[in-house]
């Protein structure tokens, strides 16, 4: 909940001392005037005293005496107040006021008492004979040192307090201007001493809101000026190292967004911190939305959260591999580890990733190549061993079987020399294609698939097999003809093994955009879609009896795949069972000048 401000702090408790201040100054003002007043009131009262008393002295022993009334009365008029004669027995003599027989006997008065007493006597008190409050002050009037009577003068009390109901006027108005004025410079210092303390409270605002570039004013107070430049050095050190901070995160992120290894690491709770692109790709999830989720919701993966559980309870490295199948068989490399802090205090755990697929990929096709290699040659050695021994045994002398079996010694042998050939040519081409030796001149493409059908129509006459071509007399392109020409041999080779007889084999060559596409189109017993993805392996065969017997060595179409990859191309193809293949070669198309 948001407090007052601090101006609403100072000044009303300002306000305050200011009132407190200005009432007591006026109430002692008030009771210094009063005292004053009647004093200065008992004073002329006195003086009066002192002016009856001559005039008085003679007559106060006759008590019948008119003239001391006329006398009292007269003084009384001119001097406005209440003049009283008193004998010493207490009996009023005269007064200007009241009849004096009809007054009571004033003995007992205070100040007449003292008077009787031989000292001026005064008093503040009620008067029931005028039946209001008066001052009155009383002298004796001595004559052979005796007391022979008292002279009292009187003044009623409103007049005194008329005189000071208008300085009490004065006074207060006074005060509340003398208030005014304090109260206005109190909130000018109120405003002064808080302004400093605002400014600093915004500048932290905006120190708070990433805004260290701004500084504080410095103050002239000494307090607010330390307290200014203490936060304007905080500023500063805290911009630094937010900018340390900032450009070591960019840094560490730049490096892990680079890296091809996946990192993931996750707190004690499972849930992820960190995990980079490379990472989130291998595991199909997007960094954005899986930081902060726990492991098990974000990757659903049991091999890779249980390497995970026992990173952070063993604390020491585990390698496992990790098999992901979403999207296709993947092998991952996990290297596991547990994660700690700056001083050594386990926080969670760390895996790397390694995508060791296609290092799998070559591992299987290195042990399926080995595994054919051994294969293919293992038959037709078997053969000629066999025939050898056999031709060893005495069928030699036999000229009949003799030559059979030669032939049939030197039909494996082509056969193996034609593998041989096959390994040799792929060898070649994946060396030059690593050292960019192929060379590339200009040449017209017709020609080449002209040359590529002559040498493959003897074969395709013996299965009454037409082969028709579709080319642009124009199209060029940087390759090596021999080897293209190769290609859409071994390429035709395969239509003319697998079609029917009295069918018909298309090429085509056509240029599409940056492209040109070269198709060899049959129309045979097709390739189930499963065999695709394996086609131009080394030795792969669909059905391996059929392509054994029709005298394929199983390299043509790695072949052909290498001669693309050379003349940085590629090949596909696309074929359903009984509805025929298509294989077609993209190559780069020459760009205009």
């Amino acid at each position: 909940m948001a407090g007052k401000r601090l101006i609403w702090k100072l000044y009303p408790s300002y306000l305050v001392i200011i009132l407190i201040a200005v009432v007591g100054i006026l109430w002692l003002a008030s009771d210094a005037f009063h005292a004053f007043h009647l004093e200065e009131a008992a004073r002329n009262l006195q003086a009066h005293c002192r002016s009856v008393e001559s005039q008085v002295a003679d007559g106060l022993a006759d008590p019948g005496s008119t003239a001391l009334r006329e006398i009292t009365r007269d003084l009384a008029e001119r001097t406005e107040s209440r003049i009283t004669l008193i004998r010493p027995d207490g009996v009023v003599v005269a007064d200007s006021a009241a009849n004096p027989d009809e007054m009571d006997n004033h003995g007992n008065r205070p100040e007449v008492k003292k008077a009787l007493k031989g000292v001026t006597g005064e008093s503040d008190r009620y008067s029931h004979t005028l039946g209001q409050h008066m001052v009155y002050v009383a002298i004796p009037v001595i004559q052979n040192k005796e007391v022979v009577g008292v002279v009292r003068v009187s003044l009623a009390r409103r007049t005194v307090d008329r005189a000071l109901h208008d300085i009490y006027i004065k006074l207060i108005i006074g005060g509340l201007l003398v208030a005014a004025m304090a109260g206005f410079i109190c909130y000018l210092v109120s405003r002064h001493i808080s302004r400093p303390l605002e400014e600093m409270e915004e500048g932290a605002k905006r120190f708070a809101a990433g805004q260290l570039d701004r500084r504080l004013p410095v103050y002239d107070s000494e307090e607010l000026g330390e307290l200014a430049q203490a936060m304007n050095e905080m500023a500063a050190e805290l911009g630094e190292r937010i900018h340390t901070i900032v450009r070591q995160k960019g840094e560490q992120d730049t490096v892990l967004s680079s890296m091809v290894e996946g990192v993931l690491a996750v707190d004690k709770e499972e849930r992820l911190i960190t995990i980079n692109r490379a990472a989130a790709e291998m595991l199909g999830i997007r960094p954005e939305e899986a930081r902060g989720k726990f492991l098990q919701e974000a990757v659903r993966n049991a091999d890779l959260q249980r390497l995970m559980v026992t990173a952070q309870r063993q604390g020491g490295r585990i390698d496992r591999e990790i098999v992901l199948r979403d999207h296709g068989q993947r092998f991952l490399q996990a290297n596991g580890t547990a994660l700690r802090d700056s001083e050594g205090k386990e926080i969670g755990a760390l895996v790397v990733l390694s995508d060791v697929t296609r290092l799998r990929k070559l591992e299987r096709m290195r042990r399926d190549f080995v595994a054919n290699v051994s294969h293919e040659w293992k038959t037709p050695l078997t053969s000629i061993k066999g025939f050898v021994e056999t031709l060893a045994n005495g069928a030699l002398n036999d000229p009949e079987y003799a030559q059979r079996f030669l032939a049939i010694i030197a039909k494996h042998t082509d056969r193996l020399n034609a593998i041989i050939d096959d390994l040799l040519t792929l060898s070649q081409l994946e060396q030059d294609s690593e050292s960019e030796d192929v060379q590339h001149p200009e040449c017209a493409l017709r020609p080449i698939l002209t040359s590529a059908i002559d040498l493959c129509r003897q074969r395709a006459a013996k299965k009454d097999i037409r082969i028709a071509s579709t080319c642009p007399a124009d199209l060029k392109l940087h390759v090596n003809a021999a080897l293209i020409e190769q290609a859409l041999v071994n390429l035709m080779d395969n239509a003319v093994k697998y079609s029917d007889n009295d069918s018909e084999i298309h090429v085509r060559a056509e240029q599409a955009e940056d492209e040109v596409k070269i198709s060899v189109k049959d129309h045979g017993c097709g390739i189930a879609p499963e065999h695709h993805d394996r086609l131009f392996e080394r030795f792969y065969r669909v059905d391996r009896a059929r392509s054994r017997r029709l005298g394929g060595t199983g390299l043509g179409l790695a072949i052909v795949k290498h001669i693309a990859q050379a003349h940085r191309g590629h090949v596909t193809v696309e074929s359903e069972p009984g509805q025929g293949t298509t294989f077609s070669i993209y190559l780069p198309a020459i760009k205009p000048s």
